[in-house]
């Protein structure tokens, strides 16, 4: 009777850690490309730079998520991960970024 539940668990476990990688991966290249744009660089260099390093972010998640020990701990890489890059971000949101 034991075995179901701890079976249940991995799987919501494994499916936790699928949603962190797909849209923790996306968000967080999301939100490198756009932090970019706050870099000392023309804006044709800062966009292509953001394009270039949200491929690099989003592997990185990747294999992080998976190999954090729990979904736990690797939501909260990511939400920790998350917050310097928002700080970036929100300038440029505002209309207030390099141009």
């Amino acid at each position: 009777m034991k075995a179901v539940p701890e079976k249940a668990n991995r799987i919501g476990s494994l499916l936790s850690r699928i949603v962190a990688a797909v849209a923790g991966g996306y968000g967080l290249a999301a939100l490198t490309s756009v932090a970019s744009m706050a870099l000392p660089m023309r804006r044709t260099e800062a966009v292509l730079t953001g394009m270039l390093s949200s491929f690099v972010v989003y592997t990185i998640v990747v294999i992080c998520v998976f190999a954090a020990r729990s979904a736990t701990r690797a939501w909260t890489w990511l939400v920790v991960a998350a917050i310097p890059l928002l700080l970036a971000a929100w300038p440029i949101w505002q209309g207030q970024g390099a141009g």
